[in-house]
């Protein structure tokens, strides 16, 4: 239940630099590979498959882009295949203390009863083109805060230039190998997606939090949507077929999707900062988070529903950055990142041509990091995490600079604040989202009180920020007086000059425009000290791999079309083996009746209709990180078999290496969502719609 693609935690991507591609040629099933750089001959090879362009075409043609998750088309008529856990947002979104689609799932016997989720957009990639020279070109000669603005600023100028229907198209500039490849992405874009079934919570994840990144698992993660366009079902003629079989032990394995980020070649210095500074300050920030979303929970049945999917959300992602921290205190592992990184600079100072191109990138790095550790706390609490997670800080900050921007002229304006992208911003303020307060002044509270702690009372900002009130005080006056809950209000604030918001009387607005600009401030003294040395450093570094290892190297993951390879596999751990499948009659005899281990009633409304003998979940070899949830698995023919959800206990290192011998992807097959639309839901219209008689 791992795989959802979040920076919510601690704004991670913001803190730390990420470098890409493997140090050295990618072994086992490593990688995940841009489609334009697949590994076809070595697959073919290894597997004895037969995957050519047209297969890649297809599979790529088929695959999904959602929010923070990927997914993939099943049908000609717009049907996608993603984990539960991807659509529960939108389910708990639809739902009122009335109908709770989360606790009792969402199921529809129609095309009109299906719903449309607020703020979900799906994705579909169309074309990559390399913009490398491009973007290299832009900022040559200059330093710090400049370079980054002048790379933003080509990158937006060459979104622009290829996107010119912004409601339809999404174009993103994608750095590679750590900034030594730039490729323009473009996407066909569908902003109106609807829910079209999620089981209930229980049946989705089954085993809750002590299940998590384990194996095995008895967990229906998954969910189905529809793309519309025009108030239509999307005709998609390209899509993946569904195999309702299960595969076998040693049947090859593909996974396409969105891996969200992966830091494998930062630094052993980033990684030593990583490890000393950024994950013990997230990991502290969000358990005392966690605590009080919990009491939360308990004020009342309302409280509990309401919570349920962002608690969901920080446990999964505190879990996740808990398992980095432990590879990252590893000595063996941290052993290993040494020799690489003396491996490879060895290899550059042995050849003087490339030495005296490349320089010493890895001491910049290490001066980079100096910068990093006095800004980061100041840039943390006021930037990147400011609001902690609060939807109506988060507008009121979008409104503020939405407006500065637009005072400026275009050519000056930072990058994403072009008219297009602005538009775009309108439109997703207008949007009806569910505002519950309770959650607001817990985030709010949190955020000014860790801000105060970490700053101190006597930090200038601090005092500008707090006053002489309390947190809690400042929080309530904060979500009690707004109105941009509304948003019919939202969107006439937006259009508003930064004097007009200011006497505007709304006291969020007021609140953000007095803090913007010391917010403002930090975010260029990291730019200048941090983002831009760094992105420098990084693409000496990228030169270097190229130079020692050559260009067939997949590079980290970016939250953009990845494909991975592997087999159906189970592993042995200090003697014990675990096998690679788990069967739907294993629910039954796991169950125990009392949370999280309580099988949901529809389960056993129907025990005596399912077939016990079917695969539930499986594990295979590949590479996969979050941002894959949902994602389709993918056989030799180029039919899904399952969805993948989670990866085992062992994968929680993988932002930084893979272990072939044990980093596994767990997957709910398509086997077992047929038996449970079959038998337990009966869902006669998606098995028909599926092609399953």
């Amino acid at each position: 239940m791992s795989l959802r693609f979040t920076v919510s935690l601690a704004a991670l991507g913001a803190a730390t630099a990420v470098l890409s591609a493997a140090s050295t040629p990618a072994k086992a099933d490593e990688g995940m590979w841009t489609f334009d750089n697949f590994p076809i001959q070595t697959v073919n090879d290894k597997y004895g498959t037969h995957i050519d362009q047209a297969w890649l075409d297809r599979v790529r043609n088929s695959a999904v882009r959602i929010n923070g998750c990927s997914a993939s088309l099943v049908s000609g008529e717009g049907l996608i295949l993603t984990n539960w856990h991807c659509v529960v947002g939108c389910a708990q979104e639809l739902s009122s203390a009335e109908h709770d689609y989360v606790k009792n799932g969402f199921l529809t016997a129609t095309r009109e009863e299906e719903k449309e989720c607020p703020g979900q957009t799906a994705e579909i990639l169309t074309d990559i083109i390399d913009v490398t020279d491009r973007v290299l070109g832009a900022g040559q000669g200059l330093e710090g805060a400049a370079f980054v603005q002048a790379r933003g600023a080509e990158t937006t100028k060459i979104e622009d230039e290829n996107c010119t229907d912004k409601e339809t198209q999404t174009c993103q500039v994608i750095s590679f190998y750590r900034g030594g490849r730039y490729a323009l992405y473009k996407f066909r874009k569908y902003e109106d997606v609807r829910l079209v079934f999620a089981p209930e919570n229980q049946a989705a994840f089954f085993g809750g939090d002590p299940d998590n990144f384990n194996f095995p698992r008895y967990a229906l993660d998954t969910g189905f949507l529809r793309i519309y366009e025009d108030g239509k079902p999307v005709a998609t003629p390209t899509h993946l077929t569904w195999n309702p079989n299960a595969p076998k032990e040693g049947d090859v394995t593909f996974v396409a999707g969105n891996p969200g980020s992966t830091s494998r070649l930062l630094t052993m210095s980033q990684l030593e900062r990583l490890r000393d500074q950024v994950n013990p300050i997230t990991l502290i920030q969000a358990s005392e988070l966690r605590g009080r979303l919990q009491e939360y929970a308990t004020t009342s049945e309302e409280a509990k529903r309401v919570v349920f999917d962002p608690l969901f959300g920080l446990e999964n992602s505190f879990k996740v950055y808990y398992g980095q921290e432990g590879a990252l205190t590893d000595p063996d592992f941290m052993g290993k990142k040494r020799e690489q990184e003396a491996e490879l600079r060895a290899r550059v100072a042995a050849d003087p041509a490339i030495a005296a191109r490349i320089g010493d990138p890895w001491g910049d790095l290490e001066k980079v990091q100096a910068s990093a550790r006095d800004l980061y706390l100041p840039y943390r609490q006021l930037e990147a995490s400011a609001g902690g997670g609060s939807d109506l800080y988060r507008y009121a900050k979008t409104i503020v600079r939405a407006a500065k921007e637009r005072a400026k002229p275009l050519a000056e304006r930072r990058a994403g604040y072009t008219d297009a992208a602005l538009a775009q911003q309108a439109r997703r303020l207008a949007e009806v989202t569910p505002i519950d307060q309770g959650l607001e002044e817990i985030y709010l509270t949190h955020w000014m009180l860790k801000t105060r702690e970490y700053l101190t009372v006597d930090n200038a900002e601090v005092k500008a920020m707090l006053g002489k009130d309390a947190p809690a005080d400042i929080a309530d006056r904060l979500v009690q007086g707004t109105k941009l809950g509304d948003p019919a209000v939202r969107a006439q604030m937006f259009a508003m000059t930064p004097e007009q918001l200011a006497a505007s009387g709304d006291p969020m607005i007021a609140f953000v425009l007095a803090n913007d600009n010391a917010a403002q401030a930090v975010r260029a003294q990291w730019d200048s000290a941090v983002n831009g040395p760094t992105a420098k450093a990084g693409e000496k570094i990228a030169q270097a791999r190229f130079a020692v290892y050559g260009t067939n190297l997949y590079p980290d993951a970016t939250f953009s079309l990845r494909l991975s390879y592997g087999a159906v596999e189970g592993w042995t751990y200090r003697g014990v083996t675990v096998p690679p499948f788990t069967y739907m009659g294993g629910l039954y005899e796991r169950a125990t009746g009392a949370e999280p281990f309580n099988a949901a009633q529809a389960f056993l409304d129907n025990e005596s209709k399912v077939n016990k003998d079917t695969v539930y979940d499986f594990v295979s070899t590949n590479d996969i990180i979050g941002g894959n949830s949902g994602s389709p698995v993918i056989n030799a023919k180029g039919e899904v078999i399952g969805a993948a959800f989670d990866g085992n206990i062992h994968s929680l290192g993988g932002s930084f290496g893979y272990d072939g011998a044990l980093n596994r992807t767990v997957t709910v097959s398509t086997a077992a969502i047929t038996e449970a639309l079959r038998n337990i839901y009966h869902q006669p219209r998606l098995l028909a719609e599926l092609g399953v008689r």
